[in-house]
């Protein structure tokens, strides 16, 4: 595997030389943080839709910190579609901020300082870009 130029993408590759599943980490992450998170999740079924959720925050993230051909885009619908039903902008924004702290933690002595650099600068960047409408 060639390692990605892209620290963003780096930082993914090198978590699922890790971890096959991020869900339960990133998850966990959020309801320590948040608790209030917890309810807003159905008892039965719900990895399914977290793992969901999950995978199409990575996409956009990706797309997001690179070439940004349209999975990016989801990031503004879903902040809106959120605020919508209740969550706040700025836990929608955090939840991404969770993705980063677990991939810190996760990949311990590989979080470079490119890395981290890339991943201060994306979250500047979502959190100007997820402004609803």
């Amino acid at each position: 595997m060639t390692a990605s130029p892209n620290p963003i993408e780096l930082s993914f590759e090198l978590a699922a030389s890790r971890c096959a599943d991020l869900a339960p980490r990133v998850y966990q992450r959020l309801f320590d943080r948040h608790p209030e998170t917890r309810a807003m999740f159905r008892s039965q079924g719900s990895e399914l839709v977290m793992g969901s959720m999950l995978a199409l925050a990575i996409e956009a993230i990706l797309d997001f910190a690179d070439a940004r051909r349209g999975h990016f885009r989801l990031i503004a619908c879903e902040a809106a579609s959120h605020q919508a039903y209740g969550t706040s902008r700025d836990l929608f924004i955090a939840f991404f901020a969770i993705i980063r702290d677990t991939l810190r933690d996760l990949l311990d002595d590989e979080w470079s300082p490119d890395i981290a650099r890339a991943w201060n600068a994306l979250l500047v960047e979502l959190d100007a870009f997820a402004v609803p409408a």
